[in-house]
């Protein structure tokens, strides 16, 4: 395997979380909720460059709850920006143009070493990885005469970590400029590369109400009992 990178991102306000503190510093099982996340990478391989991007203003705070937490996993901060893409775009420039490098969101908590796993494992060999997990509710679009169904079979729910070659998703997002993405493989595809869906888990939840973060918690109850 070439060298592994991990940027974790995590500028969110998270205003509908109605908490006093942005949601990846909230307390999930005995720490802040992105401490899970930096730690599921480290666990894959303690080798692997984690850079977590964080608004300038919140690195006071992160270093107070390591602190707080005892918490030393070796890692890295990249300013974010104003936007997703802007803050995936300056910490891929904070990392070495070769190798692999895995995009999460840090309010992702659950993600799997099996997961984080796949996802290299696949890059590894085309270039991408991207994991989905199929629709399982009905669909309907709201039109502008009102609303019809949509066959939910050839949709896909999109997760990250997304995993790309780190000299081509560095090429991609210097073509993103200007513009907001909401996730990495969207940006990729600017360079005309198809992307390659992986599986990905439905546990692997992203924390962004109040109500998620009770599914959070009994999920890893679930999995690390006691």
């Amino acid at each position: 395997m070439p060298a592994t990178f991990a940027i974790i991102v995590a500028g969110g306000s998270g205003n509908r979380m109605n908490a006093s503190v942005p949601k990846q510093f909230l307390e999930l099982g005995g720490k802040a909720i992105l401490m899970h996340s930096v730690k599921a990478f480290y666990d894959y391989d303690p080798a692997i460059g984690i850079r977590v991007v964080l608004p300038e203003e919140h690195f006071p705070l992160w270093k107070k709850l390591c602190r707080q937490y005892s918490f030393d996993i070796p890692h890295e901060l990249s300013k974010g920006g104003t936007t997703r893409t802007e803050s995936v775009r300056h910490a891929l420039q904070d990392i070495g143009d070769e190798g692999l490098v895995a995009i999460h969101d840090g309010v992702r908590p659950l993600v799997s070493q099996n997961l984080i796993h796949t996802v290299f494992t696949t890059a590894f060999r085309t270039g991408n990885a991207v994991p989905a997990i199929p629709v399982t509710d009905s669909i309907r679009e709201i039109t502008t005469e009102g609303n019809m169904p949509v066959c939910r079979d050839s949709l896909r729910i999109i997760q990250t970590p997304q995993v790309f070659d780190v000299n081509l998703i560095k090429k991609a997002y210097a073509l993103a400029s200007g513009n907001d993405y909401s996730d990495d493989a969207t940006v990729f595809e600017l360079l005309g590369m198809k992307i390659c869906l992986v599986d990905g888990i439905r546990e692997n939840i992203k924390i962004t109400l109040p109500e998620d973060l009770v599914i959070a918690s009994a999920l890893l109850s679930l999995h690390h009992p006691g």
